[in-house]
């Protein structure tokens, strides 16, 4: 599968939401305006050399099948989606959503399935106007992204399943435990020391 970077991702985005096709106008209008013109000269010249976009009679660029594939393929499902584009850069589930032509609530979901499968790690991080959670992209991850692409999206996360599944479970059972009112410091700390070693002697 071609590989995005996050600018590649930007300049692709500015087309799909935009029935495939944008212009120079599109581009002074977004982000991307601050690239420089010899940076973003190259960089859609790399585009069109990958077969991502094509270059309308116009002088507009449009965004090609191929590129559609990537992040925009009804057939593909979300999640593979997702990890996809955390592949590119780590993002809160706003942007990933909105790269997606999505609703946030159509990825919720999903984000949280594969978090919990320990396939992407969310982390809040502190801004202006409260607490965002960011979501990355984890080594397991990546490697279902691969083996998806060989043997199909079919097989989905049966990778590993139930020792992930069971590790989630036991660091959510965890998180419950401590937050528990009326149960001694030390009573939790046993309940807790009993459930690592149930994680460490499953190696999960």
């Amino acid at each position: 599968m071609t590989k995005l970077n996050f600018i590649d991702l930007q300049i692709l985005y500015l087309g799909i939401k935009n029935e495939g096709k944008f212009d120079e106008k599109d581009i002074e209008e977004s982000d991307l305006k601050n690239l420089g013109v010899g940076r973003l000269l190259d960089q859609l010249a790399s585009l069109k050399e990958r077969n991502l976009i094509q270059i309308n009679k116009d002088g507009s660029f449009l965004v090609t099948k191929h590129a559609r594939h990537i992040l925009w393929d009804d057939q593909i499902p979300i999640w593979i989606k997702i990890l996809r584009i955390l592949e590119i850069k780590s993002q809160d589930i706003k942007k990933i959503a909105s790269f997606l032509l999505l609703l946030q609530e159509d990825i919720e979901p999903e984000i949280e399935d594969l978090r919990k499968r320990q396939l992407v790690l969310m982390s809040p991080l502190r801004k202006e106007t409260g607490i965002v959670k960011m979501y990355e992209i984890m080594q397991e991850g990546i490697e279902l992204i691969k083996k998806a692409q060989t043997e199909g999206f079919q097989s989905k996360l049966n990778v590993g399943k139930s020792q992930i599944e069971i590790g989630g479970i036991i660091e959510e059972t965890i998180q419950e435990i401590n937050s528990l009112q009326g149960i001694s410091d030390i009573k939790k700390e046993k309940i807790v020391s009993n459930l690592l070693q149930i994680k460490n002697n499953l190696e999960i």
